[in-house]
């Protein structure tokens, strides 16, 4: 029987493909007294089953940090190592099996609703959402008592043909590494929200797929024919002759687009009236510097310099940080290179740092002491970042970026240590460029909204949308409870974003959008008509910001912009948007 569902569409394209259904290890779990002479061995049972999940682990960290891998990656099972480690869940099962005489399986379900109960209450959204990490970890442990595959196999019974489409209740960050492997055409889950960290990773591996479905995975048998639409959000179920072939049309026509954007890598990034538009490349590590430059990327706008903190035990010392930053100037030869000092804190978590001052538990992470705060806090750990950063700047165009500022006294303070820093490596014969241009992140509505000291201080600006949106309409965006309401197109964020971009044009300041704004194509006429003139997004994504860019009349945008700006409806932001 044909039927359709809806969802949120996180990772446009289309796959067909057969149903994959990833068990819900938990629906499967039954409570048995074991005897009293049984118990020993459960517990060795239990014991084995976390070990075998901890190497489980360890060898999806290991394929996380291969080339092409996103590396959010390697920061997600860092997470559910260190939950894994936790003896809270482990003491405490054990406890139960040890008291209760029960199955291994049992008691760990039981002390995973405790844990998560306990998250139900926090008044913080984002705290509450950790609770997701906690089940998926609790569902790789019972995986293997239950004695089931964690990797995904293709089954005998699917055709040459045929995708696999993965359905599932929820995926952690870390199931989607296997996705490079196999031929996997798209997935679809029943939580999540469009700017989750599962999400991003489905974009940066191109894959179709649609969240928040709430009952797919009940509704969907092994092997049903899936029609996944990533662009509209829509999940077809064994659909019939007609929809099927014009589906297989569709997706033909936009693979056969996907192959004539690689055409655009050499062109040139200038719209029709003849404006140069900068298109650069956000990246995470070292070696993507090479997928930035396969794309043609102008430079790299946005460098995150946490993960190179993330998942170690000890923190990597000056001359490490200064060859990272090295090899990526040399590798963009004369492009520039944006490094954003560390961003530590909130969803990003570092198990070196976990004992310093922005790792400890907090009421809030998110508005607590993260990114330049955590910085101003720890100024050791924050010089010596800032010397190896100057340092490579004697190696190529680099120029320094930090994130979440709100205040003057922060761009006065970072100023100061960046003073001290040049101080220190004028005294130790070190090489720099004195010059190097400083700029600031603005993502707090409080910085977009007192311009001023960023304008007289700082060489240029970078709006990074994710937190912005997040903090103007104080939706976490992990939280699929509220995910429908973040909404890039609200009013007041977009009048903050055009406000930025004009203030800071007035006075000849350079000003970036580096946030997942700046990567939909969709959106690409809309921010050129508030005037943006330079994109940073993920490199999957800048061909067809180039493909938009190119056919863009910047002018015309700028007259048409300017009265979407004055609506405060969101139906009519959209119906102007499409007219774009």
């Amino acid at each position: 029987m044909t039927f359709s569902l809806h969802g949120q569409a996180v990772s446009g394209g289309i796959a067909i493909g057969r149903a994959h259904l990833v068990s819900h290890a938990m629906l499967e779990v039954a409570q048995y007294q074991l005897r009293e002479r049984d118990v020993a061995g459960e517990l060795v049972r239990f014991d084995k089953a976390v070990a075998t999940a901890s190497a489980e682990l360890d060898a999806l960290r290991s394929d996380a940090s291969v080339p092409g891998a996103p590396a959010e990656l390697s920061a997600f099972v860092d997470l559910h190592a260190m939950i894994l480690a936790d003896p809270a869940l482990t003491d405490v099962v054990r406890g139960l099996i040890r008291e209760r005489r029960c199955n291994a399986e049992w008691a760990v379900v039981q002390q995973m609703q405790q844990v998560v109960d306990q998250f139900d209450e926090f008044e913080d959204a984002y705290l509450r959402e950790r609770k997701q990490d906690i089940v998926q970890v609790v569902e790789r442990v019972l995986r293997v008592l239950q004695g089931k595959p964690r990797k995904l196999a293709k089954r005998k019974t699917a055709s040459a043909d045929d995708d696999l489409i993965v359905v599932a209740n929820d995926l952690s960050p870390a199931d989607t590494i296997q996705f490079k492997s196999l031929k996997i055409g798209g997935f679809v889950t029943d939580l999540g929200g469009a700017t989750s960290h599962t999400a991003i990773v489905a974009r940066s591996l191109a894959i179709p797929a649609v969240v928040g479905m709430q009952h797919a995975r009940p509704l969907i048998q092994d092997d049903d024919l899936l029609i996944v639409d990533g662009t509209r959000g829509v999940l077809i179920v064994d659909p019939d002759p007609g929809v099927l072939e014009e589906y297989r049309l569709r997706k033909t026509e936009l693979e056969l687009e996907r192959s004539k954007l690689k055409r655009l890598v050499a062109g040139r990034s200038r719209t029709l009236d003849g404006e140069d538009v900068e298109l650069h490349a956000n990246i995470e590590l070292p070696q993507d510097a090479e997928r930035a430059k396969e794309v043609g990327a102008d430079g790299v706008g946005l460098f995150r310099t946490e993960f190179l903190f993330m998942n170690r035990d000890e923190l990597p010392d000056e001359d490490e940080q200064f060859e990272a930053y090295r090899s990526v100037v040399k590798a963009l030869g004369d492009k520039l290179v944006t490094i954003r000092t560390l961003d530590i804190g909130a969803d990003k978590e570092a198990r070196a740092l976990r004992n310093r001052a922005g790792n400890r538990s907090a009421p809030n992470p998110a508005l607590g002491l993260r990114a330049i705060r955590f910085c101003l806090a720890e100024p050791q750990l924050f010089l010596a970042q800032l010397r190896a950063i100057l340092r490579a700047s004697h190696h190529g165009r680099i120029r320094l970026l930090i994130p979440m500022l709100a205040h003057a006294q922060e761009i006065e303070q970072t100023l100061a240590l960046i003073e001290l820093a040049k101080t220190q490596l004028r005294d130790s014969r070190h090489k720099f460029d004195d010059g190097m241009e400083v700029g600031g992140m603005i993502e707090i509505p409080a910085a977009a909204l007192s311009l001023g000291p960023f304008l007289r201080r700082l060489d240029f600006l970078s709006i990074g949308t994710n937190d912005l949106i997040q903090y103007t309409l104080a939706i976490d965006r992990t939280d699929g409870s509220v995910a429908h309401l973040y909404d890039p197109l609200h009013p007041a964020v977009l009048k903050l974003i055009a406000q930025t971009i004009q203030s800071a044009q007035r006075v000849g300041m350079p000003v970036a959008v580096c946030g997942e704004m700046a990567g939909d194509p969709k959106l690409t006429k809309l921010l050129l008509g508030m005037g943006l003139r330079q994109f940073s997004m993920h490199p999957s994504q800048l061909l067809e910001v180039k493909q938009q860019v190119m056919m863009s009349d910047a002018a015309q945008l700028a007259v048409r912009v300017a009265r979407l700006l004055k609506l405060d409806e969101p139906e009519r932001i959209s119906e102007q948007l499409d007219r774009l």
